[in-house]
């Protein structure tokens, strides 16, 4: 769901909504008549503000612990990748096959690359990370230590796998379509009832125009948080990518 296109939506819609409300013969209405659609109105506005809030809020905590995931799971492929080191030069296989598993996980998860991310299924692991993951317990510890290392890397490289599943199940966090054309559908009620006892003037239509714009804008802040992997508000690919610096020859 494309955000710009969606909040460009919303803003015709509700302009289209308080221009029509001008068109109509709101001036000629009776007091009761007012006073009922005034109500109407307000108990509108005040379900669209409720559900506005609660969108804004549950998009900014879904995003949020995506991006505390992917801080999370940065730090703990720095950690895995120095046990590797601590335990031993015959490592360096596995931590080359890390490397190669971390740049395809944040190519698709931030899509790009497409033309590879576009073949892969999304919670199907690399190459790179299927090898990563059948080595790391073929590892032959020689003694105490080592064997430690080697569970607790083991340990680590499973709680890394268990984020990538989840962040990639939470990647289509949106909005239901009918849920938003609903919205949608009440904003343009609410902005028709202000063209409808307004008298048209410039500065009605520029007051009625940063309204509009500013709706429009709740929604398109409300589709950029659930797409926190792309978009103009996407999470920084940089730290993931820039955990684990090649290894020497």
């Amino acid at each position: 769901m494309n955000a710009i296109a969606v909040s460009c939506i919303t803003f015709v819609c509700i302009s289209g909504g308080a221009l029509l409300g001008m068109f109509l013969p709101g001036h000629h209405l009776s007091t009761d008549d007012k006073d009922v659609v005034r109500l109407g109105t307000g108990l509108i506005g005040t379900i669209a503000a409720l559900v506005l809030g609660l969108l804004i809020a549950s998009a900014k905590g879904s995003y949020d612990t995506q991006s505390t995931q992917v801080t999370q799971m940065t730090s703990n492929v720095v950690l895995l990748d120095n046990l590797l080191a601590q335990y031993g030069p015959e490592t360096n296989d596995v931590r080359n096959l890390l490397r190669r598993g971390i740049v395809v996980l944040a190519d698709r998860m931030w899509r790009e690359n497409s033309s590879e991310v576009a073949k892969a299924n999304p919670f199907e692991a690399s190459a790179a990370s299927d090898a990563f993951f059948a080595k790391l317990p073929q590892l032959s510890p020689q003694n105490d230590s080592q064997r430690s290392l080697q569970a607790r890397a083991i340990q680590i490289a499973t709680d890394i796998a268990q984020t990538r599943l989840l962040l990639f199940a939470q990647t289509n966090n949106s909005i239901p379509m009918p849920f938003l054309v609903v919205l949608i559908f009440w904003l343009t009620i609410i902005f028709g009832s202000f063209g409808l006892f307004a008298k048209p003037s410039a500065t009605v239509f520029g007051s009625l125009f940063v309204f509009a714009l500013s709706a429009a804008g709740a929604i398109y802040l409300v589709l950029e948080l659930g797409q926190p992997f792309a978009g103009l508000m996407q999470i920084s690919s940089a730290p993931l990518r820039n955990a684990l610096t090649p290894l020497s020859p």
